[in-house]
């Protein structure tokens, strides 16, 4: 689903954000990517969703390379990938139902499709039932679900979350992450960009470590975070 094919970043002030990364993320995985702070992780992120582009090297999604993508195919591409932010970014001037539906709205699907997909997206995070409030009348845990709902509303093969549980505790953590474990059993490539240590830990999954830039771990032996 994602391939990196030794993919470098360096910014215009001479920063070399990332060097000679190579990994596959293949459909129906979920890894988490973890660094200290400066590693490259966001980067990383931004690579994927075309908000950067490499220096070198080469970004393959759905073995598309994006090297070759104008700026016109952009929003195509997101159309590919859901993601899910720590602060949730929702809009507190409209309904949960309305926020899940946006990017369905930007797409051009029809009125009756939107309400079927939204509907089954809320079910599927557990919020049908609050589909009508605002999300600033909700808890930090529901609205990171209403967030995820959003994500996911249009079925995207890639899901990319950015510290997804940096603001909740660790049973919110958990519900969190049993939405991510579900959308990974059913096809979806689940990226998860964290700091927690401890929400690395409890899951036997993928790990990508960044450390200035290279990447230097990647295995399913979580006690290698800590010399990130």
């Amino acid at each position: 689903m994602i391939q990196f094919d030794r993919v470098s970043k360096r910014y215009p002030n001479g920063k070399d954000a990332l060097s000679k990364v190579d990994f596959t993320l293949p459909a129906g995985q979920l890894t988490f990517l973890t660094g200290h702070s400066g590693a490259g992780k966001s980067t990383l992120l931004k690579l994927i969703m075309m908000i950067e582009r490499p220096t070198q090297g080469q970004v393959l999604i759905d073995n598309q390379n994006l090297n070759g993508f104008s700026n016109r195919q952009i929003p195509l591409l997101r159309r590919k990938i859901g993601m899910v932010h720590q602060n949730h970014q929702l809009l507190f001037d409209r309904s949960v139902f309305d926020n899940v539906a946006l990017p369905l709205v930007i797409a051009g699907y029809a009125r009756a499709d939107i309400g079927k997909r939204v509907r089954a997206a809320l079910d599927k995070v557990g919020l049908l039932d609050k589909e009508k409030l605002n999300p600033i009348m909700l808890s930090g845990g529901e609205q990171q679900r209403v967030g995820i709902a959003r994500a996911v509303v249009n079925k995207p093969p890639l899901l990319l979350a950015d510290e997804p549980t940096g603001n909740l505790d660790p049973a919110l953590s958990e519900e969190i992450m049993d939405l991510f474990k579900d959308f990974a059993r059913v096809g979806v490539a689940v990226l998860i960009a964290t700091h927690d240590l401890s929400l690395i830990a409890r899951y036997n999954h993928r790990l990508l470590t960044l450390r200035e830039g290279r990447l230097i771990h990647d295995g399913d032996e979580p006690g290698a975070a800590h010399g990130a």
